[in-house]
């Protein structure tokens, strides 16, 4: 829909909103609820589906992985480039925080219209869910925590959504409860 001008028009910020917490919590039930936690390695804009009411599902599981806590979690690269988490240039392991990365990187996705490109390193990370692109993966919230979060929250912009400007979306009214 966002590469579609007509249909990006359609998908009203309460839409963008809904579709970014329904992935949280998709991502927070395979980290979380699932025994082992699953790990998807390619969360990505063309991987999240949505239905006939708005409503996110991730797809392609076929790069995901459990993730063994007591053993190594080494694997070959899987995901898309411009999605995936910077520490897979020099480790291969697999774990939640590549996830998390990857969530974030679709929710600038979702808010922005087109993917953030260049813009992820410029941004603010102290606010949710752009915490989420922290470089050092161990600074990068748990996806429950950035569901509770976002579950917590009720975004109110009155601005029409191709007005809204970055710095309206980084205000921390914009993301708290």
């Amino acid at each position: 829909m966002l590469t579609d001008d007509g249909k990006a028009v359609e998908l009203l910020w309460a839409m963008r909103v809904n579709v970014v917490k329904g992935l949280a919590n998709a991502v927070s039930y395979m980290h979380h609820e699932c025994c082992p936690c699953v790990v998807h390695r390619d969360i990505s804009s063309k991987n999240v589906l949505l239905d006939g009411d708005y409503e996110a599902h991730l797809s392609d599981f076929g790069s995901a992985r459990t993730v063994d806590p007591d053993s190594s979690n080494w694997t070959s690269f899987a995901g898309t480039f411009g999605y995936a988490a910077p520490e897979l240039a020099y480790t291969m392991e697999v774990n939640e925080k590549c996830d998390v990365y990857s969530f974030g990187v679709v929710t600038l996705e979702v808010i922005m219209g087109s993917h953030p490109g260049d813009l992820i390193s410029s941004l603010p990370h102290h606010h949710h869910p752009f915490a989420c692109l922290q470089a050092n993966p161990q600074s990068r919230p748990t996806m429950k925590q950035v569901s509770d979060k976002l579950a917590a929250s009720s975004p109110s912009l009155s601005v029409p959504l191709d007005l809204i400007t970055l710095q309206q979306l980084f205000d921390p009214p914009t993301w708290t409860s």
